[in-house]
């Protein structure tokens, strides 16, 4: 199961910051399990949505030049605060040092908010690189990806001129 959990793309500053915004509502899958009469985004999940706005910032940074994102690391993660169905959590995540185009690691410091009250707040670093990279023969499935992904990154951040 993968979880989009990124809906928009508000701004973004290459190679330094990037702000998303997550609506979460009762039509979200894992709702129906965490928990059934109290429904709210699982930490986990808060989590993933800044690692995902951290990817499309490293995305568009390099011009959509590695397919992978992954993380590798989380230090000092806290959660403050619930956010149940109706709310809108904003994501904002800012490079935790100076951009490195050559390194495949990327450390990072996030924080997700709803309505002015902090949710979610952590440090975490990030891998990038291509499949081709560790099988010459997925070139054609990086490229492939790397298409898609420019592809949502025009809806994401369709609005972004406008606003």
């Amino acid at each position: 199961m993968r979880f989009h959990l990124v809906d928009r793309i508000v701004e973004v500053q290459p190679a330094a910051r990037i702000v998303a915004i997550k609506n979460l509502t009762l039509g979200e899958e894992y709702l129906a399990d965490h928990f059934p009469t109290f429904p709210v985004m699982p930490g986990v999940l808060m989590l993933e949505a800044l690692v995902q706005s951290a990817a499309w910032l490293l995305r568009v940074t390099s011009d959509f030049a590695h397919s992978m994102v992954v993380i590798r690391e989380v230090k000092g993660v806290k959660y403050a605060s619930f956010v149940d169905p109706g709310k809108q959590l904003r994501l904002t995540v800012e490079l935790a040092g100076p951009y490195d185009a050559m390194a495949s690691m990327v450390s990072f410091k996030g924080i997700g908010e709803s309505a002015g009250v902090t949710n979610v707040n952590a440090r975490f670093a990030v891998e990038r690189y291509n499949l081709a990279d560790r099988n010459p023969k997925l070139a054609k499935v990086d490229e492939q990806l790397k298409r898609e992904l420019r592809q949502q990154w025009d809806v994401l951040a369709s609005q972004m001129a406008a606003a």
